[in-house]
């Protein structure tokens, strides 16, 4: 078992290394990394604006990257955050738009923000009760269910819901009763053109919300165990099954909770094809995030960098452009998958 200070250490050793192939790429280009690397931070997270946006990437990010985390706490691969944040997304915008138009700001925010939970927890519960009841693998189901959501959400946003005087893809827009602040309605010094907003908060609780389930509750106890092996828990006489379906439903819950952030907080409609794959990066988060809360957020924050700071790459190197980053996040997947060898390395074991 990794020892705590493994739990970070290791990570960031496999940050820091991807960094430095990342340079040796970089040379080989016929760029400078030292230039490359300054403008991609001071662009990320040295400057009030590029920090605003690195959040504001990271906010579903960390979202998505519970989702997995609390998953494979419970020996599940939930690879279906995609589909479960879209169904999420979906839910609360037709909620908002349709049954609570008329509720006031107290009641419909708190409920719009449950709506996506459930939305998204029942797209991944599903997985989780084929799992427990026929075996069927999570990864398959999940898999299939992200194509079935997809081509649900599509249907909807093209047909029934779709927004009539637009040729845009998106339904009507919320009430104005189930909009989230953003930063510069309450922080004087931050510009209205950034669109960081308070789901930041409510993702960062829910962070907490993860680590007191999993590590301060008899619940959280069984989960952890089947995660580590089926049979021993169901000797010690945990329900293997339940857990397996209720974590499925949590883990998918974490996903659909995207939504608050995109319809709620951001665009303020359902926007088709809005994710640009979060879901799928939050198995990155996960794994390099150790599958703990605190990690998670971390890693989250790095890959939101990634993303704002590759968008001044094109602009300001001739021979480089923004899919270094993309590079650059399968290296630190391919490290953090292959720690073995830095703890052989440095005798940690």
């Amino acid at each position: 078992m990794l020892k705590k200070y493994e739990v970070f250490f290791l990570p960031l050793i496999s940050v820091t290394t991807s960094f430095l192939v990342g340079a040796i790429l970089i040379l080989f280009i016929g760029e400078n990394p030292i230039d490359v690397y300054w403008v991609f931070f001071q662009n990320s997270i040295l400057s009030l604006d590029g920090l605003g946006y690195t959040l504001f990437y990271a906010t579903p990010l960390i979202f998505t990257g519970l989702a997995v985390a609390f998953g494979f706490r419970c020996g599940l691969f939930n690879i279906g955050g995609e589909g479960q944040l879209y169904i999420g997304a979906m839910a609360i915008a037709l909620f908002s738009i349709y049954i609570g138009g008329s509720w006031p700001a107290f009641l419909l925010i708190p409920a719009c923000m449950i709506v996506g939970f459930l939305a998204g927890g029942v797209w991944g519960g599903i997985p989780g009760l084929l799992k427990a009841q026929f075996g069927g693998h999570e990864v398959i189901n999940t898999i299939m269910m992200n194509f079935i959501a997809f081509g649900l959400v599509n249907y909807f946003v093209t047909g029934p819901f779709h927004r009539e005087g637009t040729q845009v893809l998106e339904t009507e827009h919320i009430p104005k009763a189930a909009e989230i602040p953003k930063f510069h309605e309450f922080l004087p010094g931050i510009p209205e053109s950034l669109p960081l907003n308070t789901a930041l908060f409510v993702a960062l609780l829910t962070c907490v919300a993860v680590y007191l389930i999993l590590w301060k509750t008899k619940w959280g106890y069984e989960i952890r165990a089947v995660g580590i092996s089926n049979s021993v828990a169901d000797y010690a006489g945990i329900n293997v099954k339940k857990n397996m379906v209720m974590a499925m439903f949590l883990s998918g819950g974490f996903a659909g909770m995207v939504g608050i952030h995109e319809v709620m907080g951001f665009r303020h409609t359902y926007h088709d094809n809005f994710s640009a794959g979060a879901g799928f990066i939050g198995i990155a988060v996960a794994l390099l995030g150790r599958n703990h809360p605190i990690g998670v957020i971390l890693a989250a924050i790095l890959f939101g960098a990634l993303q704002r700071g590759s968008l001044f790459l094109d602009l300001e190197f001739e021979n480089l452009s923004k899919d270094l980053v993309m590079v650059l996040q399968g290296i630190i997947v391919l490290f953090v998958a292959t720690d073995q060898l830095f703890k052989k390395v440095l005798r940690l074991t």
